[in-house]
């Protein structure tokens, strides 16, 4: 209806009769390659794996309190392909989250993996629209594996700050965001009461201890769902998942 009017247009408005289409009375379906399975052979079958296939990682449900140094600033627009490069030398590695992970921030700041991972839990702060571009989930399960734990930003793109809540990587937002100019690397940012503010609040003070020895408390809001929530909270959706479902929640 669109492509005739050359407008966005519903179908219904423009009094035409369209078919009604039926199943038939006597559906044909082939069942001749249908075949149930031997549960008894099947339970027993070893799922032969590559080199580069692995299990996902394990992740830790969120902290009471925390202090948590910032190890990256970037600005505005950072893309998803900035965070979690592509291309033949990075690709092969998408099933091994702890190699493609080597990877991560490459072409803002090839020392990034390493530091994180000496550094352990940890926050970086961005600019606006931070992970515009491909919704790639790498981009945020990478650095979740490298201890990041949450990013401090004026604003995100829709779809990475979902996959940052599906990990478990809290998707702050600076409810100043002239303090952006303040932040800086190496400073440490305090939390107390993390999951009660998770749980109910909006709001979340924190205090920032400067590399220059300062002192300063900002303002941090949080705009997340129920569900949103209860996924940070058990450290991701996965984790949620074995909890609500009653499966094992760490798997071997």
């Amino acid at each position: 209806a669109s492509a005739l009017t050359g407008r966005i247009t519903d179908p219904r408005t423009l009094g035409l009769a369209y078919p009604r289409v039926s199943e038939g009375e006597h559906p044909m379906m082939n069942t001749a390659m249908f075949a149930a399975p031997d549960r008894a052979r099947s339970s027993r079958v070893e799922l032969l794996k590559g080199p580069n296939i692995k299990s996902l990682p394990k992740f830790d449900a969120l902290p009471e309190a925390t202090e948590l140094p910032i190890l990256l600033k970037v600005g505005d627009h950072i893309s998803t392909d900035e965070i979690m490069p592509a291309g033949v030398a990075v690709l092969p590695y998408r099933s091994n989250i702890a190699k493609i992970s080597e990877f991560v921030f490459r072409p803002i700041d090839r020392d990034y993996s390493r530091q994180a991972l000496k550094a352990g839990h940890h926050a970086i702060v961005a600019g606006e629209n931070y992970g515009q571009g491909s919704s790639r989930e790498h981009a945020a399960i990478a650095p979740r594996y490298l201890s990041l734990r949450a990013v401090i930003a004026k604003s995100y793109a829709r779809i990475h700050r979902q996959n940052l809540v599906n990990y478990g990587v809290v998707p702050f937002v600076l409810a100043d965001a002239s303090q952006y100019g303040r932040l800086a690397p190496r400073d440490r940012i305090v939390i107390e009461g993390w999951r009660g503010a998770v749980e109910r609040d909006s709001t979340l003070t924190v205090r920032i201890r400067s590399e220059r020895g300062d002192t300063w408390t900002l303002v941090l809001r949080l705009s997340l769902s129920s569900r949103d929530r209860a996924i940070i909270l058990a450290g991701g959706a996965i984790n949620l998942w074995r909890e609500t479902s009653g499966q094992p929640r760490v798997e071997t």
